[in-house]
């Protein structure tokens, strides 16, 4: 099985920008988007094989997650049980028989950190979701989750030490979900690996330089981790600030 995310910064500039061909290119069973900025039915999208499944914010061009899938799903769950955190189409659950796949946009805490008590409750929620479908089922998750865990997964480290996405708190959230039974499937593979990057800023020439961060993830429940067979990111399809990410599974 073949997956990828991607944090397409506006799926209707995207599709302009060569979207469709990198679906054909990607050639994945799912392709999970965040920060789709649209409301369903705001772009005529029909991709030979794929359904869609979308959420979208309340607020229009704002946020929002769509999974394309080859499988129908069993069920489809929008959001958290709790509604607070429902009204920016931040996480798309699709249920499947021997498995969940959730792809998620996690809040950005902001310059100065002005939004990070709303983010470390939005995690708090989003674990809680997590674990409880683990419970049930193993667990497949990506998206942006807008924070580099680790020192090697940005380019400059020391001048970002608590910024929006490399703070110690949200670091720490992280480190947390993983300890709930997650494994980072990237490092999993590539646990040292440098200059690995799924972001850039559009300032200073920074995708041109290297100069970014690895923000975007695939995560899967920890008695999947034999299951994966490669990982990676894939940083030559352009047509958004973020680069696809991909996971390849043998599920049985």
């Amino acid at each position: 099985m073949k997956l990828a995310s991607w944090n397409v910064n506006g799926l209707r500039a995207c599709v302009g920008k060569g979207f469709l061909e990198a679906l054909a290119e990607l050639d994945v069973d799912f392709l999970c988007l965040q920060e789709t900025k649209m409301q369903e039915g705001q772009l005529a999208l029909d991709p030979p094989g794929y359904s869609i499944v979308w959420n979208s914010a309340e607020k229009k061009g704002y946020s929002g997650t769509a999974i394309f899938a080859r499988q129908e799903p069993l069920r489809v769950m929008r959001g958290f049980s709790e509604e607070e955190h429902n009204r920016e189409g931040r996480v798309l659950t699709l249920e499947y028989t021997s498995f969940y796949l959730v792809t998620a946009y996690s809040p950005n805490a902001q310059e100065g950190l002005k939004r990070l008590e709303y983010r470390l409750s939005w995690e708090e929620a989003f674990r809680r979701h997590l674990t409880a479908l683990d419970g049930e089922k193993p667990v497949v998750v990506c998206g942006d989750l807008n924070v580099a865990h680790r020192e090697i997964d940005l380019k400059n480290p020391g001048p970002n030490r608590g910024n929006a996405g490399f703070s110690d708190q949200e670091r720490e959230a992280f480190s947390t979900l993983l300890a709930a039974g997650f494994t980072d499937t990237y490092r999993l593979l590539h646990p040292e690996e440098t200059g690995a990057y799924s972001w850039w800023s559009y300032r200073f020439h920074a995708r041109e330089k290297n100069a970014g961060w690895r923000i975007d993830y695939f995560l899967v429940s920890d008695r999947l981790a034999p299951a994966v067979q490669a990982a990676a990111i894939r940083p030559d399809i352009y047509g958004s600030d973020h680069c696809p990410v991909t996971l390849t599974l043998e599920l049985s």
